[in-house]
């Protein structure tokens, strides 16, 4: 079959896709391990020092670090499971951005000048991400099948009690 065909151009197309979401795993993994080793090493060098105040600037650029780390590693869940699925899950992608937006409003250092037109953004942006990713939920919880009566076609018994309580006869 010719690869400039329909079929074979899709699957170039299609393998070219696999192979770079391998890549950037393999890169976001070797990231996200060297990020928690310099995570550690800083964490027990401030532990040792006792002069960083773990109550506020400390505590906050800890919580960064710990949040960007989490963020990574939702990126690399995305990955895995466009590589399991071959579909971006949009919940996993909604996810992650809440917490991209949720780490901007937890890490904002005390003090600092706020723009309250940046607060007023990052305040909508998690509002509209909570409400989407609330959304996608919702349409995953009713799109299951309820069992309301026995299965067809199954060659075993239904294990589930007969409708109205009677002894099935």
């Amino acid at each position: 079959m010719h690869w400039f065909s329909d079929q074979g151009f899709l699957r170039v197309i299609g393998r070219f896709e696999r192979a770079l979401a391998k890549v950037l795993s393999t890169l976001l993994t070797a990231v996200v391990v060297v990020a928690c080793l310099q995570l550690v090493l800083m964490l027990g060098f401030d532990l040792l020092d006792m002069q960083v105040n773990w109550t506020g600037e400390g505590l906050i650029r800890l919580l960064d670090q710990v949040l960007v780390i989490l963020i990574a590693l939702e990126v690399l869940q995305n990955l895995t499971a466009y590589l399991r699925e071959n579909v971006v899950q949009i919940e996993l992608v909604l996810a992650t951005a809440l917490t991209a937006v949720a780490r901007k409003l937890i890490v904002m250092p005390p003090g600092v000048q706020k723009d309250p037109a940046d607060l007023i953004g990052l305040g909508i942006a998690a509002i509209s991400l909570a409400g989407a990713y609330w959304l996608v939920r919702q349409s995953h919880v009713n799109a299951l099948p309820s069992r309301t009566r026995p299965t067809t076609g199954s060659p075993a018994q239904d294990p589930s009690p007969p409708a109205g309580g009677g002894d099935g006869g």
